[in-house]
């Protein structure tokens, strides 16, 4: 295959600029075009004079939520669970303080209302995590299926819960059988096993944050971050891997779900509804964002950028990541970076990016 440069120019541009203007140190990109591999390649550096590659193992944060949504798909078609269930069926000490009537569907759209939850991860155990989150109120004045806000982390921990109650294996390793293994994700997880993570904590590239006008390296290639599991945030890999699974969504890539259950997580379930998270306006599906320019293409966050059509649907990660697939054009796109410059910023990095991929494709 030819260089990133030479068959997605504008595209590598905007990314080295970014490395010149320290919003990240490395990028890692995937992208296809009906089910040809146009850019698979790490730019910059992963770590300091380490550098990045189509093999380096990256943090998709929130990029990775679609991952445990089609878990639960899995297993509806399975016939283990329905969407319509409550969450009580599965974690009857959920329904305390007006929690008792929030279905999967509520979660999966983010209009169960019960997002603010110290987690207490990755200090906690499972067991803890779970226990905050039943213990939590439903938030005042929230009309459960009706008022929407994004839920960054704790009803992913509910989702995780479910999956282990009805699998009965941890929720890192339903993961891996129901999602990963399947879809040849085979160096991705959603939290690596000790053993692993001794074997693969060098090729984990560096997480970096602007602070105070500068980029400060976390501690998000740590220990504590890879190995305990947060369904919602610490899915990591190599981003050609989640490509490969918005190939399979698209079927461009290995069968592993119906056609039926792919339109019923991809349609829009939350349509012209106001987040309170996010503050805008922004259609959701089932696990994932359905495009949303018409409620404003230069102003929605998590977007996928001007060009996207209009059933275009993926994830965005917290400052850094995006995945998606459009299917109009037979595109996906997977791309991450390794430094969180700010919202602003960031906004303007991954719209510059995504529209520079439709440019060089010429899908414009």
């Amino acid at each position: 295959m030819s260089s990133l440069e030479d068959r997605l120019p504008l595209t590598f541009q905007r990314i080295m600029s970014g490395i010149e203007n320290e919003l990240h140190t490395g990028v890692q990109i995937y992208v296809s075009l009906q089910g040809e591999v146009i850019a698979d390649a790490g730019v910059g550096e992963a770590r300091p004079e380490i550098p990045m590659t189509a093999d380096t193992i990256n943090l998709w944060l929130s990029a990775g939520k679609p991952l445990t949504a089609m878990a639960i798909a899995r297993l509806a078609e399975l016939g283990k669970l329905n969407f319509d269930d409550r969450v009580t069926r599965f974690i009857p000490e959920f329904g305390a303080h007006g929690k008792e009537t929030i279905t999967l569907l509520h979660i999966l759209n983010h209009t169960a209302g019960f997002r603010i939850v110290e987690t207490g991860w990755p200090e906690s155990d499972w067991e803890e995590t779970i226990q905050r989150i039943c213990t939590t109120p439903l938030e005042e004045n929230w009309q459960i299926g009706k008022t929407a806000g994004y839920h960054v982390s704790s009803s992913w921990f509910i989702l995780g819960e479910i999956l282990q109650s009805i699998m009965e294996q941890p929720y890192p390793e339903l993961i891996r059988d129901l999602i990963l293994e399947p879809l040849n994700m085979n160096q991705s997880w959603l939290g690596v096993p000790d053993k692993v993570f001794e074997t693969i904590q060098d090729n984990i590239a560096y997480v970096y944050q602007r602070e105070k006008g500068e980029m400060q390296l976390t501690d998000w290639h740590s220990a504590p971050r890879c190995v305990k599991p947060s369904p919602g945030g610490n899915a990591r890999g190599p981003i050609r891997e989640l490509g490969w699974f918005y190939e399979c969504l698209l079927n461009q890539g290995i069968p592993l779900f119906e056609p039926q259950t792919v339109e019923t997580m991809t349609s829009r379930h939350r349509i012209d509804q106001f987040d309170l998270t996010l503050q805008h306006i922004i259609d959701y599906g089932l696990g994932f964002i359905i495009n949303s320019n018409r409620y404003g293409e230069t102003t929605v966050p998590y977007g996928f950028g001007k060009y996207a059509s209009e059933n275009t649907f993926g994830h965005g990660g917290s400052q850094s990541s995006i995945a998606f697939a459009d299917p109009e054009k037979e595109l996906v796109v997977a791309v991450v970076a390794n430094g969180r410059p700010g919202e602003p910023k960031h906004q303007r990095r991954a719209k510059e990016i995504n529209e520079a991929i439709y440019e060089d494709l010429k899908l414009i």
